[in-house]
């Protein structure tokens, strides 16, 4: 062993002795290290734990008459059973009982429960909800409450420290810190609007509806999405932005619902090979393929084969990115909207109008639909059909049809309301419904 070796292996001995005895200092330099306890205690008690209970009907083998009797079998009461889940919650609005959460958190629950920091128990209502945006507004009685005020997500950059406060696994208040990762991630839910805030601060499931919040002790993000193979954090984590979240909820408490803005333009993504076959001098975009009379897009004096570049300050790369900047303005909003025109850059003020959103039951449309619940798309630039719900075992099931799928063409028309699926459904007995779901498209036969 050579005399440099025996020394470097002592001085590696002599360290580790050190430092596996040193204690963290309580100060350096005479100052306290950093904590974010007192921020933790100022900003904790406005987060809510959420339980949420409903019922569900259950498919029994046993639920025929006859096969029960015939078998000797017990009856099988009731065909139901209820299920809890668990979520978090933020107050926004103490005086009025108002809080923010996640839409999924809240869908089809039967009753609702928060649950202070305090360990008070509260029943819970839902004044309004958006699948779109996965806002929800609840309402509990007022009273020793503590809100947290709404920072401006717009002012949120890359780098900032967070910390994300829920109810991980139903274990109760938790909190985690980190960064925020990235801004305006999309492609998370494809039938939603997007911008989320990506953080590495640990989400995990129960963490949804919760408050991301940023060093000042302001709300700056409703936690809704994790990227996990297994169900467990990763790092990458993702919030509504608050400018969205308060955005939905001024709306419901205003309007009683979500008056998402419309521009009037069937669109398609633009690339510069496709640009260049059009002449115009681009590397993205959104094309508009047409305009609806009377619309925003055909008042602000937008033409067929214009290439939008922009909405306000938001570069618009993709339909998808027009859908989400427009789709998250509300109706009446005025925006500027920059595009391209005979190889020319121009700009226009659009006053966005009104989405409207009408339902109706399938047995209504056409007999091999009965079962399932249809609204106007509210998710989609180009419109479409929303299926709100099947029930299990009806006709609309039976077809193929699943709660969440996206109607965009019947019978290789396309649809942008439900009006124009009901002039279809009444002009033809067999119905071939082109579905999105999810990231995928399929064909389903409607007799």
């Amino acid at each position: 062993m050579s005399k440099t070796y025996r020394l470097i292996r002592a001085s590696l001995l002599m360290f580790v002795a050190a430092t596996s005895t040193a204690a963290l200092p309580d100060s350096v330099n005479g100052r306290p290290l950093p904590s974010l306890a007192p921020l933790v205690k100022q900003v904790a008690p406005a987060v809510v734990n959420i339980r949420v209970s409903q019922t569900v009907r259950s498919q029994s083998p046993y639920g025929d008459e006859m096969f029960r009797r015939f078998f000797g079998l017990p009856n099988f009461e009731g065909g139901s059973r209820e299920i809890a889940s668990a979520g978090s919650g933020v107050i926004v609005d103490a005086a009025n009982g108002y809080i923010l959460t996640n839409h999924h958190v809240v869908d089809g629950a039967d009753k609702i429960q928060i649950s202070l920091f305090n360990d008070d128990t509260l029943d819970a209502e839902v004044i309004g909800s958006d699948a779109a945006t996965d806002i929800a507004v609840l309402k509990v009685d007022p009273g020793n409450l503590v809100e947290l005020p709404i920072g401006d997500s717009d002012l949120v950059e890359v780098g900032d420290f967070v910390i994300a406060i829920g109810n991980p696994f139903g274990l109760g208040h938790t909190v985690t810190s980190g960064i925020v990762s990235a801004l305006g991630r999309t492609g998370i839910n494809r039938n939603g609007y997007e911008d989320f805030i990506q953080t590495d601060a640990s989400i995990n499931p129960g963490n949804s509806g919760g408050a991301l919040v940023n060093m000042r002790g302001e709300l700056v993000g409703i936690n809704s999405a994790i990227v996990s193979r297994t169900g467990g954090n990763v790092g990458i984590g993702f919030a509504v932005p608050s400018a969205i979240a308060q955005s939905i909820m001024r709306q419901i408490l205003d309007f009683g619902e979500v008056r998402r803005g419309l521009l009037g333009v069937s669109i398609q993504t633009i690339d510069k090979e496709s640009a260049k076959a059009l002449g115009a001098e681009v590397d993205s975009g959104a094309l508009v393929s047409a305009i609806e009379p009377e619309s925003a897009a055909e008042e602000a004096g937008l033409h067929v084969d214009d290439i939008i570049i922009r909405v306000n300050d938001r570069k618009i790369d993709n339909s998808r990115e027009l859908a989400n900047a427009i789709g998250l303005k509300g109706s009446g909003e005025i925006v500027d909207i920059e595009f391209v025109r005979d190889g020319k850059t121009r700009t226009v003020k659009a006053k966005l109008g009104r989405r409207t959103i009408t339902q109706s039951s399938g047995g209504d449309i056409h007999p091999g639909l009965t079962g399932a619940r249809f609204a106007t798309s509210s998710a989609s630039a180009t419109g479409g059909v929303d299926v709100t719900e099947v029930e299990p075992g009806s006709a609309a099931a039976q077809r193929g049809l699943r709660s969440g799928d996206v109607i965009i063409a019947v019978n290789r028309q396309q649809v942008q309301n439900l009006q124009q699926l009901q002039e279809i459904a009444d002009a033809n007995r067999i119905l071939f419904l082109l579905v999105q779901r999810g990231d995928r498209s399929l064909m389903l036969q409607i007799r």
